[in-house]
């Protein structure tokens, strides 16, 4: 059973470019839905080598990070628009 989200523009920009390299990857069509559960299911593994890297340089902590990255988005928001 399908049903509807909501995303902005640029979100589904970057999944559809996500979908593109999985289907390069694969060899075979990758929708949306795919491509979501792919990066849920990378999420767990990302995780942990973020913090080996946080690991090795003191006084960052992830939620430092993770409030920068936003910030970097919200600038990208900003200058294209998005």
């Amino acid at each position: 059973m399908s049903q509807t989200i909501r995303v902005s523009k640029y979100t589904k920009l970057l999944l559809m470019k996500l979908a593109a390299r999985l289907q390069e990857r694969y060899g075979r069509r990758v929708d949306l839905d795919e491509a979501i559960r792919y990066l849920l299911s990378s999420r767990e593994k990302n995780s942990d080598m973020l913090r080996e890297f946080l690991g090795s340089v003191p006084g960052v902590s992830a939620e430092e990070l993770y409030e920068e990255r936003r910030a970097d988005e919200e600038r990208e928001r900003r200058k294209y628009g998005v």
